[in-house]
């Protein structure tokens, strides 16, 4: 059981490091259109985010599958801003519900990018055959759905208190919120090491 709690408490520090806040800013970023009363939909857009995230680490433990870490290191702030950008453009339009599917598809791919951003790491702090990783590797992703459905409750209360106590409308408070996600993540960009080749 204390194995459990180990892998499991990796999974909680790699989406709540204050460190590595790219995590919690897609998140942020997936979860801002939304309110309390879509909790299903938000619930099953996290859950997608881990499975695309555990896939990656399970074809990069069987080898299936190789990214260079700088390639990698852009792709996750630009899956961030396209998230945001997508929020701005969609923000307060009401044919949001058509895009769902498509918004469902990319959280898929995007976890799947994000997850071969940690594969590396996760590769070394696991010895043994990869048939070995599988089990503490569940562990992990329980641990990351834990606190990605903490960050979005967060993000949910942030909200509601938000467009209740201060007045902010559903699409202002989703323009301001993806204004300033695109504004942390385009340096990001910018900074990246690949630029540098």
């Amino acid at each position: 059981m204390s194995e459990f709690w180990i892998y499991f408490q990796i999974g909680l520090k790699h989406v709540l490091d204050i460190y590595a806040y790219d995590h919690v800013l897609f998140l942020i970023a997936l979860s801002i259109p939304f309110s309390f009363k879509d909790w299903k939909r938000i619930v099953l857009l996290v859950t997608l985010f881990t499975i695309g995230h555990t896939v990656a680490l399970v074809l990069s433990v069987f080898g299936i599958i190789a990214v260079k870490v700088n390639v990698v290191e852009l792709l996750i702030p630009i899956t961030i801003l396209l998230t945001a950008l997508f929020n701005l453009f969609t923000a307060g339009k009401s044919s949001k519900k058509e895009s769902i599917n498509l918004v469902f598809f990319i959280t898929l791919f995007f976890g799947i990018i994000h997850g071969l951003g940690f594969s590396n790491y996760f590769k070394t702090i696991l010895g043994g055959s990869p048939s070995s990783k599988l089990l503490p590797l569940g562990e992990f992703a329980l641990g990351i759905e834990a606190a990605q459905i903490v960050v979005v409750f967060v993000v949910l209360v942030l909200s509601y208190i938000v467009q209740t106590v201060f007045r902010f409308s559903k699409r202002d408070w989703t323009l301001v919120m993806s204004a300033f996600i695109i504004g942390v993540v385009i340096p990001l960009i910018i900074a990246s090491e690949i630029w540098g080749r």
